[in-house]
């Protein structure tokens, strides 16, 4: 099926399509559909007529405030266009906001404090361990913030070995090799997308995970990146990872420092960073601890346990027998 909106001016095509794109990416993104600008005709094209129905009139909308003067900012743009996907999956056609747009909110006084130095601070280290949401909630706002077209781009990153990302001993190509180590955060960008717009986005380098050894050598701007499990990053990794941000970006840290697998001798660019960079404006430290883990009531149980056991040393060098 297609549908057809004229544009009265070259002015209006540019106005409609935003910045780069944008309107028109969020527009096949949000409703599943084909859309292109050609001729001064915009062309909305897919397989499920609801789906083009609903577009095309959240496409009307935004024209019809375009030729009001009222120009819509992204945030605005987003907004009209999964109300329209919202009312148009009550009557049974597309897809409603999936939950990336449902509020997370913090379950614990630690999550809180989370979330609002994500708010807040351009670069977050956020410190704690298993079970506390260190991950999951850094995902989320950098969902949040890709949807309403704050970023234009999100980057997870992850030691793909722990202590040097030695990924030739094990079997298969290079996808083989790294996706056991990536997988956690497969899984919260699953919790939190649907699988379609996962691979839309992921297909068009909107969303990208990768090793934090293939991060060396870039500058990401208007992005949101994310380290996780820092704590077996070295030194100068850290270093490297930090200096790829660019303009427009957020960077957060994720890692419990009581699960570090460096070499005895090798310091931890975690716990590194939290002495070189202390006092800075713009970077903020947060700690979670035992009472912020919100997983399953024996995650709980057994931190606890390990920590009278003697596991929990302060500066993360775990200890072997």
């Amino acid at each position: 099926m297609e549908r057809e909106l004229e544009f009265q001016s070259l002015e209006e095509e540019r106005a409609f399509l935003g910045t780069r794109d944008a309107n028109r990416r969020r527009l096949q993104e949000v409703f599943g559909v084909g859309v292109s600008s050609r001729g001064g005709v915009l062309r909305i094209t897919g397989e499920e007529p609801e789906r083009v129905e609903a577009a095309a009139r959240a496409a009307g909308e935004l024209l019809r405030k375009i030729r009001r003067g009222d120009e819509p900012q992204s945030e605005e743009v987003l907004q009209t266009l999964n109300r329209f996907a919202a009312g148009a999956a009550r009557r049974g056609g597309a897809s409603a906001p999936d939950a990336s747009d449902r509020v997370i909110g913090p379950k614990s006084e630690g999550q809180r404090r989370y979330l609002e130095a994500m708010d807040r601070s351009e670069i977050v280290f956020s410190i704690g361990p298993a079970g506390t949401g260190k991950t999951y909630l850094a995902v989320a706002k950098a969902v949040s913030m890709l949807q309403s077209g704050a970023v234009r781009k999100l980057v997870l990153a992850r030691p793909a070995v722990e202590a040097g990302e030695k990924l030739g001993f094990l079997p298969g190509d290079y996808q083989a090799k790294v996706n056991p180590y990536l997988r956690p955060l497969y899984d919260a960008l699953n919790d939190l997308l649907d699988f379609g717009r996962i691979k839309r986005y992921m297909e068009r380098d909107v969303i990208e995970i990768v090793p934090l050894a293939y991060m060396r050598g870039r500058t990401l701007g208007s992005a949101f990146i994310i380290l996780d499990e820092a704590q077996n990053t070295t030194s100068r990794q850290m270093l490297m990872f930090l200096t790829r941000m660019g303009e427009g970006s957020r960077i957060v840290i994720t890692g419990d420092v009581t699960q570090i697998d460096l070499p005895e001798r090798e310091v931890s660019g975690l716990v590194d960073a939290g002495r070189v960079l202390e006092g800075i404006a713009g970077v903020e430290f947060v700690t979670l601890t035992r009472a912020d883990i919100v997983r399953h009531p024996l995650v709980q149980e057994i931190v606890d346990a390990y920590a009278r056991d003697g596991r929990d040393v302060p500066l993360g060098r775990r200890r072997r027998r």
